[in-house]
């Protein structure tokens, strides 16, 4: 069974989640944008046995902290290959929103429209959702119920298509064709703002 502890982090109030193993610990860091050190203090305070970061996607609001949890932890970060670019270039990154020029990287890559992952003891579906970026991605956790929806998917909203190699067409699509199979009571994690479901979205959402 997942639980999930929400943190806000980082100055665009990002949403990073930690989805923990209840039986055994392991946890899943999903979208680190910031304060590593918040992060490692509750999983250290909650003797959590982190197992890998998950991104969906690499502006740098869900991925500064990446690195440094990766390394303190020993485990891989995984993002989309098609996120590459976007990740090691900081015109695409967004990094300037801070007055920065910063370069992201990854351990282990997603591939194609779908891709799947075992991690923590969960078997994860990956779903590759572009259009907020070239590279983004949805997790989905079948047993659970949950999406991890990433900018993709917002209550009653989408992500912004108006960043470098965005596109509205493609996100909605995605989001109509993928994430709307899913049964209407899976529970939608975005990757800002308040959760929602499916159901919810088929219905309220103007976007799509």
């Amino acid at each position: 069974m997942m639980t999930v502890k929400e943190f806000q982090v980082g100055m665009v109030g990002t949403n990073c989640f930690l989805a923990v193993n209840s039986n055994t610990k392991e946890t899943l860091i999903i979208d680190p944008g910031d304060e590593a050190g918040k992060l490692s203090a509750y999983i250290s305070k909650n003797q959590l046995q982190p197992a890998a970061v998950l991104l969906t996607h690499g502006h740098f609001d869900h991925c500064m902290a990446a690195g440094n949890l990766a390394e303190q932890y020993g485990i891989s970060v995984y993002v989309h290959e098609d996120e590459k670019a976007v990740m090691e270039n900081p015109a695409y990154n967004c990094c300037g929103m801070i007055g920065r020029e910063l370069v992201f990287t990854a351990d282990k890559y997603f591939h194609g429209k779908t891709d799947h992952l075992s991690a923590a003891g969960f078997e994860i579906d990956v779903y590759h959702t572009p259009g907020h970026t070239p590279g983004g991605v949805c997790f989905y956790v079948k047993s659970d119920g949950i999406l991890f929806s990433g900018d993709t998917l917002f209550n009653e909203s989408v992500g912004r298509t108006d960043f470098p190699k965005g596109s509205m067409s493609q996100l909605v699509r995605g989001i109509k064709e993928v994430l709307f199979q899913l049964p209407d009571d899976t529970k939608v994690l975005p990757g800002h703002g308040e959760w929602t479901t499916i159901g919810n979205e088929k219905q309220y959402n103007p976007f799509v």
